[in-house]
């Protein structure tokens, strides 16, 4: 089994988070200073989506680190979508960790940028509430094809957000078990952990990844790196 933080809710920061805890939206609270990433084909400051702690991921190579991503996205009413922004390699994605990480594209020393907004157009912050709850390890594909029809189900309904038995692995989360509905893809240079599992489309901001996207973030085991990929159908 391992834990995850299954998300419960985002609720409207009252005023800007001035500590690095996990959030989405606003601007990043930098650990050690801005490294904002620029985007590879429009050579503009990314979006900045939210910051997340490591440490209920990663154990003590998480402590005191978190990691901070972005995607490249239009501004309110631009029209412009980067198919590049599905692919943890395309230049159009980041995950940047502080302190003591390792990003190797392009990165500019802001302190502020572009960050989520609502359907106006108008800039938001959401602390989330977590909860936590243990789930399968992942399984490789020839696994899961051995499991019975209703282990496998068993996985990935949910009931509640929880899951059949509480062992369901689907829903926004931070750590656990991915659920990739494309096929397995790990992107490349692991070992990897799942970061974050977000459904974008039922998010209270606007956060354009594709018709039905999934977002999927991953950090290193040592801390030191991450990568992001969207799955979309």
């Amino acid at each position: 089994m391992v834990t995850t933080l299954r998300i419960e809710g985002f609720s409207a920061a009252g005023r800007p988070v001035s500590t690095p805890i996990t959030k989405f939206g606003g601007q990043p609270v930098w650990r050690t200073g801005p490294e904002w990433p620029i985007s590879a084909a429009w050579d503009r400051p990314m979006r900045f989506v939210g910051q997340i702690e490591l440490g209920p991921v990663l154990g003590a190579a998480g402590h005191g680190r978190t990691a901070y991503l972005f995607v490249t996205h239009a501004d309110h009413e631009e029209d412009f979508f980067d198919p590049d922004v599905i692919d943890p390699d395309g230049g159009e994605n980041a995950v940047i960790v502080q302190p003591g990480g390792h990003y190797t594209g392009p990165v500019r020393p802001l302190a502020t940028g572009p960050g989520i907004y609502a359907g106006d157009g108008s800039a938001v912050e959401f602390t989330v509430g977590l909860r936590s709850v243990e789930e399968p390890d992942a399984l490789t594909e020839e696994e899961r094809a051995a499991l019975p029809a209703a282990d496998r189900d068993r996985r990935v309904e949910r009931i509640g957000g929880v899951g059949i038995d509480g062992v369901g692995i689907d829903g926004d989360k931070i750590g656990g078990t991915p659920v990739f509905f494309q096929g397995e893809e790990w992107p490349d240079g692991g070992p990897w952990r799942l970061l974050l599992q977000l459904d974008s489309n039922w998010v209270p901001f606007r956060l354009v990844l594709g018709a039905s996207p999934r977002l999927f973030a991953f950090v290193s085991e040592d801390g030191d790196r991450g990568k992001l990929l969207v799955q979309d159908s």
